[in-house]
């Protein structure tokens, strides 16, 4: 499985918020996307997940262009958004469980997928709270196992360990190269540094990307 990004330009408006910019990854690698704030990370991923059309150039999956986000989700691209888009009035288990139904996966298997994930990233003891009840962290993590739990071809993590302690950090790192080893594609966007080392290969955004 690869995903491209080949020369894409992406404006909103006047503005040109990605100029010219490829990237791409493969299964079984990680690739960072870095670089400050307002360079365009966030807008690489939402393109790459077919959230945003670029102006020009295209984006591909296994070679075959990227029309929608519809499609992104047929071939299994998953993104884990920024703000973790969770809804706030339901459990952590409940978030992770009915985006596995949504997805077509049997509610018996959802539910081992749910547990399972929840378990990796430490929150089992969270499982049945609120998520408007739990930290900035624990949101973030719950975000974290549900993109987990789809089980991604593709694996798109916008700045997933920005609310987290080092440890947390660790452990998410860890799961997503484990997720590369499992033979998904993953592209990491980050502001961390040690983060990004630990991943395969990186491209590094700055203001001549605009």
């Amino acid at each position: 499985m690869t995903i491209e990004a080949d020369q894409i330009t992406v404006a909103y408006g006047a503005r040109t918020v990605l100029k010219d910019v490829s990237a791409h990854t493969f299964s079984g690698k990680v690739l960072a996307v870095t670089g400050p704030s307002g360079v365009g990370k966030t807008t690489l991923l939402w393109t790459l997940a077919g959230l945003i059309r670029p102006k020009s150039g295209e984006v591909r999956v296994n070679g075959e262009r990227l029309g929608s986000h519809d499609e992104a989700i047929r071939r299994g691209v998953v993104l884990i958004p920024q703000n973790n888009g969770l809804a706030a009035t339901l459990t952590a288990s409940e978030n992770v469980h009915i985006a596995l139904i949504a997805n077509g996966v049997p509610p018996e298997e959802a539910e081992v997928r749910t547990a399972d994930v929840l378990e990796k990233l430490g929150l089992s003891d969270q499982a049945d709270q609120l998520v408007e009840e739990l930290s900035g962290g624990q949101q973030q993590r719950t975000a974290v196992a549900r993109g987990l739990a789809m089980r991604a071809n593709v694996l798109l993590a916008d700045e997933v360990t920005s609310e987290l302690d080092a440890v947390n950090r660790e452990r998410v790192v860890d799961l997503l190269l484990a997720e590369s080893r499992r033979g998904a594609a993953v592209v990491f966007a980050t502001h961390d540094p040690q983060a990004a080392e630990q991943c395969h290969a990186e491209i590094h955004l700055d203001q001549s990307h605009h």
